[in-house]
């Protein structure tokens, strides 16, 4: 068809395949964190307290303490090519660029900090995505995580004219493929350390008790991913759950406290893996690699392995393509 010649340019059809990650300041220092973190601690998704009761506490007390120490520890797994999760996350997109042929566009966001949600969106629509696939990178469903992240895109998608058709990656906390990968990726970590250890513990991101209570499946969906991987490998697991921050009664037994009980029951040589995370991060680099190994010797373990995500290794990958180009089927045809 023969358009006007002031008529805009149409792109070629396109189907968009948007990666979102939860999210990481801009820099290793405290004004970037406690941006990014103002952002995080006010999602209704995150933090459910009313905002009258938790605003005040969050501006008064939190930004104004936290910061300076969650800045440090940034610094401490920062890489030269930026944030550990937005390098990882950036890799994936791009190792998955032309896996679903040429017409499929592969682009990533962080739910929050940069690049926005809202940003790679309009991308893609300018791009001429007119389906996209939404694809949070939480296995397990949580609304603090895979809910949220979509909760963004459709509050932009809610400002569009004309909007793309749209829809979203299950979460794939048992799919046969993220087990699989699972597995062998920490049977390959295993066979690397110069220790047989005495247990393995999966820690999974920790999240309120009150959360079960209320309906949320994310506690179910860990212990299934746990259980399937356990029997994937042949080899009881160890579950726990990291990250508890405030006063309310978390998910447990908590991974700091799994550790010292390990060490002082006798277990003395350990590895530790995170299946809950499609992405290394400050929750596993620092969190775990760091503090978890500083509390395992200190409580008497001798040896102590943190086993890296899946992160854009080719197994991790070919599991995204994979759980990904079920999600496409009947929008594109595969090559």
């Amino acid at each position: 068809m023969n358009l006007p010649a002031d008529h805009p340019s149409i792109p070629r059809p396109k189907v968009g395949v948007l990666l979102m990650n939860l999210g990481t300041p801009d820099g290793p220092d405290a004004r970037s964190v406690r941006r990014y973190l103002g952002e995080f601690l006010s999602d209704r998704r995150v933090v459910e307290i009313p905002p009258i009761a938790w605003q005040p506490i969050l501006r008064g007390i939190i930004l104004n303490t936290r910061p300076k120490k969650s800045a440090h520890a940034y610094g401490q797994v920062w890489r030269e090519d930026g944030s550990p999760l937005a390098a990882i996350t950036r890799a994936q997109a791009v190792a998955l660029e032309g896996a679903f042929g040429p017409d499929v566009l592969v682009d990533w966001a962080m739910r929050y900090g940069n690049p926005s949600i809202a940003s790679r969106l309009d991308a893609m629509k300018a791009a001429g995505c007119e389906r996209i696939l939404l694809a949070p990178l939480y296995p397990q469903y949580c609304a603090a995580t895979t809910a949220t992240a979509n909760d963004k895109a459709w509050a932009h998608l809610a400002t569009l004219r004309w909007q793309p058709a749209i829809r979203t990656l299950p979460p794939y906390h048992d799919d046969p493929r993220y087990i699989a990968a699972l597995k062998d990726s920490v049977e390959t970590s295993l066979a690397e350390l110069p220790f047989v250890p005495d247990a393995i513990v999966a820690s999974f991101h920790g999240m309120p008790k009150r959360t079960l209570e209320l309906g949320d499946p994310y506690h179910c969906h860990c212990q299934k991913t746990a259980r399937l991987l356990s029997e994937a490998m042949g080899r009881e697991l160890v579950v726990a759950f990291q990250s508890r921050f405030g006063p309310a009664k978390w998910l447990g037994p908590a991974t700091d406290e799994t550790l010292v009980d390990l060490a002082r029951s006798g277990r003395r040589k350990v590895a530790i893996v995170a299946p809950g995370f499609s992405a290394d991060c400050l929750e596993t680099l620092e969190e775990l690699a760091i503090r978890g190994r500083e509390s395992f010797l200190e409580a008497g373990g001798t040896d102590f392995a943190y086993l890296p995500c899946l992160n854009d290794e080719p197994g991790g990958v070919a599991m995204l393509r994979g759980i990904i180009a079920t999600e496409l089927e009947g929008w594109v045809r595969l090559p």
